[in-house]
């Protein structure tokens, strides 16, 4: 899996701006606190962690990417970064920070059950998992059905994106890692075809 995020990596263009990064920079930022210790889990190209670090926050960011924490040494020089493995343990004491950031990451991860318990073991009590992820909405699902093309380009075996959620299935998986509090909600586009979900768990 290594060799295979890091082909990821080398095709995103050094300009790249990550998918609608205002939303998902003021939604980040609306939940930060001046001084709070922050995951930035998968960091990518750090612009997030740029973000934070201009918030007042103290920030780490984690990525199996050794390209992607290459360039976000480059954006974010005052944040701490860590290679992280694939499916081990995260490399960070238990309740180590008061937010994770994880932004349109979970997509892209094996075994999303695994690293959910891993973040719900890195956060303080009382401390805050915000995520984003895409929407799968049903009947989004339909009307790509019945235009082939774009559902065989979001299925497409060459994505990266390993992983698809609906509302339900995050919040049940989030609720399975053992977050109490969990809230999961879909926006950006229209009723029942709405593109993405923002999810809360404590």
């Amino acid at each position: 899996m290594a060799a295979w995020h890091e082909e990821v990596w080398a095709a995103v263009p050094r300009d790249a701006v990550p998918e609608r990064f205002a939303e998902r920079r003021e939604l980040l930022l609306a939940d930060v606190i001046p001084g709070q210790r922050v995951l930035d889990l998968g960091c990518g190209d750090g612009s997030f962690a740029a973000a934070l670090l201009g918030a007042g926050a103290s920030v780490v960011g984690a990525d199996v990417s050794a390209e992607a924490l290459r360039r976000a040494r480059e954006a974010a020089p005052a944040a701490e970064f860590v290679q992280s493995d694939e499916g081990a343990p995260l490399p960070f004491a238990d309740g180590s920070f008061e937010l994770v950031w994880c932004g349109e990451t979970l997509e892209h991860v094996v075994d999303v059950s695994q690293l959910l318990g891993e973040v719900r073991r890195v956060l303080a009590a009382g401390g805050m998992l915000l995520a984003t992820t895409p929407n799968q909405a049903r009947l989004a699902v339909a009307l790509e059905a019945l235009n082939g093309n774009r559902l065989d380009r979001r299925l497409d075996p060459r994505s990266d994106h390993l992983r698809f959620f609906t509302a339900r299935t995050l919040r049940s998986l989030l609720s399975d890692a053992g977050f109490a509090q969990v809230s999961v909600t879909a926006v950006d586009g229209f009723p029942l075809v709405r593109r993405s979900l923002i999810a809360r768990a404590r």
